[in-house]
């Protein structure tokens, strides 16, 4: 640790070895939080959770998954206020697209947005780069589509892909179980079977919270506690 110290005071500067150390500890911030999931279907996509609320927390609204427009969701892991300025930063964008060009923003043009954003905070003294990262998922004019950014302004496209604590693990799960031929319930029932693989509680979907958007309506829906324990009961088949 001590040969980084003056290399991690500031993100403008190069180590010797060529890293950035505050790019790397919000990354590790991103590994120390609770995992988040995505799902690519041939009917749309899924987006999971974990959350762990307190005893006397109301569990009605989640703290991990949003909605930036009637197209396009995020579900975050890490530091979730500097998810929430990112969030509202990706509203404003998809709104100012939709009153530029009349027609719905594209869910690639977000994440290279949100990326871009990340970025610059690791180009500047006087910030930090934001300490999480985000799964975007939408169906927009092109078809279905997810895409991660993390704190060093990276986007990528996936099929399926897990962020936060223990998703090494669960990449390598999703790899051996994703289909291209899942269907929206079974994309569910994946990712619940995700989660569980690595949560302290697994029985219940108590600590899950999942939104959808399926390819027919476009739209972006949260699931209910009732549909959750529907796909829960046919996580089993994925189970290794």
């Amino acid at each position: 640790m001590m040969a980084s110290r003056g290399y991690d005071m500031t993100p403008t500067m190069y180590s010797p070895d060529g890293r950035i150390y505050q790019v790397e500890y919000a990354i590790e911030t991103v590994k120390r939080g609770t995992l988040a999931i995505g799902v690519l279907s041939k009917e749309g996509v899924i987006m999971a959770v974990e959350e762990k609320p307190r005893t006397l927390q109301s569990t009605d609204v989640t703290q991990k998954i949003f909605q930036v427009d009637y197209h396009i969701g995020v579900a975050a892991a890490g530091y979730i206020p500097d998810a929430r300025v990112q969030v509202d930063s990706a509203r404003f964008f998809s709104q100012g697209n939709r009153m530029t060009y009349d027609e719905s923003v594209e869910v690639a043009t977000v994440a290279k947005h949100l990326a871009d954003q990340a970025h610059q905070f690791t180009q500047y003294g006087g910030v930090r780069p934001n300490g999480v990262s985000m799964i975007i998922a939408g169906v927009d004019q092109k078809g279905e589509s997810i895409y991660v950014t993390d704190p060093s302004g990276t986007y990528v496209q996936f099929a399926a892909i897990a962020i936060g604590a223990g998703s090494d693990d669960v990449n390598a799960f999703l790899e051996k179980n994703y289909k291209d031929d899942l269907s929206l319930e079974d994309a569910a029932a994946l990712a619940i079977a995700a989660i569980k693989l690595k949560a302290e509680q697994k029985e219940g979907v108590n600590d899950i919270k999942m939104a959808k958007i399926s390819s027919e309506s476009k739209i972006f829906e949260k699931v209910s506690e009732a549909d959750l324990q529907k796909y829960s009961q046919t996580a089993s088949k994925f189970v290794p």
